[in-house]
């Protein structure tokens, strides 16, 4: 099976890397093309586009400015991911073992670049899958990637083999891939807590049952997706009765 993340907007850039070992983000040249896009833009202009602080939007206008095809001192994306779902997914206490599971059964979508394996270099950016970022192939990013996303996503599930693919990435992300155009099925995990009398999504929980749901197939070793119905971290349990097909609900009565 092949799993899908969402990054994180949060980086962190000081913690060392448990591993040296790292690779080249498979999109890059089309990166450079957004990147070429972004340079025109003030840091007024990219607030503006992202709705995010003055200090943020200059922050990320000098990235851009030094962002460089040479990704060779770049850290690695899961490495540098610092948001709910990383904190459920921990990678850096992942054995070497573990690391090298899901360098090859998850990927991590991205509005900069399109896919990433997890151990691919990456520099620091901010560019969400949603922004409407008008380029030379349409008025945002989904219209930029287009089917590229969705081709990459088969390619590593015809060399793997895999028999389906794991949806852990939210639905701003995952409207990046075409499911009429994978070569397998989607099973979607829903986590659900306990609230106001009510089973809900509780955003942050949820995000980081995500992280969790991988980190235990990578620990697990985990390639058949019907295994992951036994995922029962934090109090979880996959609940049958509400599930579907290709939706499984797993819920919890106290968050742990």
């Amino acid at each position: 099976m092949l799993i899908v993340l969402s990054p994180a907007k949060s980086l962190d850039l000081d913690t060392p890397p448990t591993t040296k070992h790292s690779t080249t983000p498979d999109l890059i040249e089309h990166s450079r093309e957004l990147i070429d896009v972004l340079r025109a833009y003030s840091p007024a202009q990219v607030g503006q586009l992202m709705a995010i602080s003055d200090q943020l939007a200059t922050l990320n206008v000098t990235r851009y400015a030094s962002w460089s095809a040479d990704h060779a001192d770049a850290r690695q994306a899961v490495m540098a991911f610092d948001g709910d779902v990383y904190t459920g997914l921990d990678a850096r206490r992942l054995t070497p073992r573990q690391l090298d599971y899901v360098q090859a059964h998850v990927r991590i979508l991205s509005g900069l670049y399109g896919v990433l394996r997890p151990l691919d270099r990456m520099h620091p950016y901010r560019l969400e899958m949603g922004t409407r970022l008008a380029n030379a192939r349409g008025k945002d990013l989904y219209a930029f990637w287009g089917e590229l996303v969705t081709r990459k996503l088969n390619e590593t599930i015809a060399a793997n083999g895999d028999k389906a693919l794991v949806n852990l990435a939210s639905e701003e992300y995952f409207k990046a891939v075409k499911p009429k155009l994978l070569d397998v099925p989607v099973i979607t995990p829903v986590f659900e807590d306990w609230k106001g009398g009510k089973y809900k999504i509780i955003s942050f929980y949820a995000k980081r049952a995500r992280g969790m749901m991988a980190r235990y197939a990578a620990v697990k070793g985990i390639r058949d997706p019907h295994k992951l119905k036994h995922f029962d971290v934090d109090g979880y349990a996959f609940d049958e009765a509400v599930s579907s097909e290709r939706e499984w609900v797993f819920r919890r009565r106290i968050a742990a």
